[in-house]
């Protein structure tokens, strides 16, 4: 099969860009970013990633960082399904897994209503990136039984409205994604349901890129340990005794040599 035919024209391919170094794509990911016409990505997509978008074929950004949107989600479905009625074989690339806050739904409903075919290529999540850089597991037998993926991201003046006992209970890793800006909300939140202030942290930020940074602590520190992060660093809270690390758990085993920096709080 030629690379251009695994995407027909007039075809919409939701394509998981993973957390940002290319090598973490998949590799369908890969190939079906080669047999695009047209590739509408995210701001979150890595530069490696991008480029890898053959010369000649259209990029358009349609990014969403910080809360500074360039295109409204409506306008992203109806650039999409624009592209496809115009039999272009068309690629949306999307940060880390499509169907994880990705809103892959919203854009499959509104090419669905219109009769466009849409496949889902998946990712590698930044949750899964983040706990691999910092040697952690995100599940761990009689420590950490079940895993809990929540977004704090919010509209301007949206309340961050969580089942906050729920998240507050051991037994559990949580992963909060984008989650910088609420640090210090979200940590004193978990310990009035509950949750132990001992409780281990680990703050991922730019996982898997050049500059990504691991910073380790105890809940009750969360405010302060996002203090250095930069509003436009994307940011991931993984929180739950399983971000103690395996050399905590398993001490006998060797852990190869790490390239980000830890903060121990």
């Amino acid at each position: 099969m030629q690379p251009n035919e695994l995407i027909a024209p007039g075809q919409v391919w939701l394509v998981g860009a993973g957390p940002g170094d290319p090598d973490l794509l998949t590799r369908k990911a890969e190939k079906l970013i080669v047999a695009a016409q047209i590739v509408f990505h995210d701001a979150l997509v890595g530069p490696g990633v991008l480029d890898l978008i053959p010369e000649g074929v259209e990029r358009v950004s349609v990014g969403k960082r910080s809360g500074r949107h360039s295109k409204a989600q409506e306008n992203i479905n109806d650039l999409l399904l624009t592209a496809a009625r115009a039999g272009k074989r068309v690629v949306r690339l999307k940060g880390g897994d499509p169907s994880v806050f990705g809103r892959s739904a919203e854009e499959m409903a509104h090419l669905a209503e219109e009769g466009i075919g849409v496949s889902i290529c998946p990712g590698i999540t930044t949750a899964s990136a983040a706990a691999a850089s910092g040697n952690a597991s995100l599940t761990l037998r009689g420590v950490a039984r079940g895993l809990t993926l929540v977004t704090a991201h919010l509209k301007a003046g949206e309340p961050l409205t969580l089942d906050w006992e729920t998240l507050a209970r051991p037994g559990g890793t949580l992963g909060i994604y984008m989650g910088r800006a609420a640090a210090g909300e979200i940590g004193r939140s978990l310990i009035a349901a509950g949750r132990d202030p001992e409780t281990p942290v680990m703050v991922a930020v730019n996982v898997s890129l050049p500059n990504e940074r691991l910073i380790r602590g105890r809940l009750s520190a969360l405010a302060f340990l996002v203090e250095t992060v930069s509003d436009d660093d994307p940011t991931l809270l993984l929180i739950g005794e399983a971000m103690s690390g395996i050399n905590e758990w398993r001490p006998q085993l060797p852990i190869a040599g790490h390239k980000a920096g830890s903060l121990l709080c």
